[in-house]
């Protein structure tokens, strides 16, 4: 038990140490290559759903962690079946369990296909070796120590992207000169129908990190590995300032990629420009270097944690393993199968020839965490008891009514063009079941 409960979460690891880890824990390779390249179509308009993302790390700090630390829960979907009962909790954890695996198989793709590209095309290696190989690694040094493992490695790798950030931008910024100011612009309040309004933004980056951090598996056991809530709570909002700033760093670095291949007549845009530039015969080999470790830097750590806290869902959540006679044994097996089935999912993403953005996981997000938030909102804002066997069909029919209402938002609604706040409305809906489901 004692090595499950190192693996699961420790409650003795410095506040600073994970701030630092969640850093390389939010970045993973789509954000070291697609958020440069997103500059030419948004400009800094990523900044408007930074600060929503400022806003929901305290909704996380001063009201979830301090619910999940007086629960004394290992995942923090127990809370789940606390309050509603057994069908929510199974509920919560495979939602979780499908947008963690989909999310992380995406991110990893990319980081992959980049790696395939860069180093691995020449040398004859086929993707699915790479593939194979990448997801081995990650599960190599999850093996042993799970989050206490992934909080050391994630620290570690954090420092090393920001250092390739830095050098990046001292690099090509030399080379280019003056900043190029007209890409720069951050607010967006002249068209509500626009992705990039203000309040669109604003509000879909604070539900959006309430989601897929606070209601997150993935993302929580970090915090939960603190040694008490205000260490927990120091984290959350150091952390949250931190990736703000190096977001800002890389909205920076794509002005200058930009102007860079403008320069030099490369043609490339978005999730191609960053490689093709530091890889290009106009720099020095170094940058290409450094691209290749910034990105390896950011992409891993992600992919370890994902493949932790889906271990520790599938074990906990749905296979009830802590209740078992051998949960080391159990977790073990668990761990080779989520490695296996991620593995499988970067591949299908291959074949289906299915490049991915920043803003398809965002939006991916929106489908499978609207069901998680209205849950866990509902359970908190109010006392009301549930059918509990009813809240799966709930939980399934919310995000199908979105995405009716997406596909035709547009004929419907006067050109209205749904953004992230598509996950509030998919978490509304979510509490719009349970209130109907309620006992009187």
């Amino acid at each position: 038990m004692s090595k499950n409960k190192d693996f699961f979460a420790t409650r003795s690891t410095s506040w600073w140490m994970v701030a630092l880890a969640m850093i390389g824990s939010c970045f993973s390779g789509v954000t070291f290559v697609s958020v440069p390249g997103m500059v030419a179509s948004a400009g800094f308009g990523y900044l408007q759903m930074c600060l929503g993302f400022f806003l929901g790390y305290l909704v996380i700090a001063f009201v979830l962690t301090p619910l999940y630390f007086k629960l004394g829960v290992v995942s923090i979907y127990q809370y789940l079946e606390q309050r509603f009962g057994l069908s929510s909790y199974k509920t919560g954890a495979w939602f979780f369990f499908i947008s963690k695996m989909l999310g992380a198989s995406v991110r990893f793709f990319l980081l992959c296909a980049t790696l395939q590209l860069l180093l691995f095309e020449g040398l004859g290696v086929p993707f699915w070796v790479t593939v194979v190989v990448a997801v081995f690694l990650i599960w190599l040094y999850t093996f042993r120590g799970g989050v206490k493992s992934v909080i050391w490695v994630d620290m570690v790798k954090t420092l090393c992207m920001l250092v390739t950030v830095v050098l990046c931008l001292v690099l090509i910024g030399r080379e280019v000169g003056v900043f190029d100011k007209s890409m720069a612009r951050v607010f967006w309040f002249d068209d509500v129908n626009h992705p990039q309004f203000f309040f669109k933004q604003l509000l879909g980056g604070l539900f959006t990190v309430i989601a897929t951090t606070g209601l997150d598996q993935d993302m929580m056991q970090r915090t939960l590995a603190c040694k008490n809530v205000k260490d927990s709570q120091k984290n959350l909002v150091v952390s949250s300032v931190l990736q703000i700033v190096a977001i800002a760093m890389f909205l920076i670095l794509g002005v200058y990629l930009y102007q860079f291949a403008a320069l030099h007549g490369i043609e490339a845009r978005g999730d191609a420009l960053f490689p093709e530039v530091a890889c290009s015969s106009f720099l020095p080999p170094i940058v290409g270097v450094l691209f290749i470790i910034g990105l390896i830097a950011a992409g891993f750590p992600a992919g370890g944690s994902a493949l932790t806290a889906l271990t520790t869902s599938f074990t906990v959540d749905i296979l009830g393993g802590l209740k078992r006679a051998d949960p080391d044994r159990l977790r073990k097996w668990v761990h080779i199968g989520m490695a296996v089935l991620m593995a499988l999912c970067i591949v299908l993403f291959s074949v289906l020839n299915s490049t991915s953005t920043i803003d398809a996981v965002y939006r991916l997000a929106s489908y499978t965490y609207g069901p998680l938030l209205g849950l866990f909102c509902f359970g908190i804002l109010s006392k009301k008891a549930v059918r509990d066997r009813w809240v799966p069909l709930v939980c399934v029919l919310a995000p199908a009514l979105c995405l009716v209402l997406d596909l035709n938002s547009q004929a419907w609604f006067g050109g209205y063009h749904f953004s992230y706040e598509l996950l509030l409305l998919n978490a509304g809906f979510t509490a719009l079941g349970l209130l109907l489901l309620r006992k009187k």
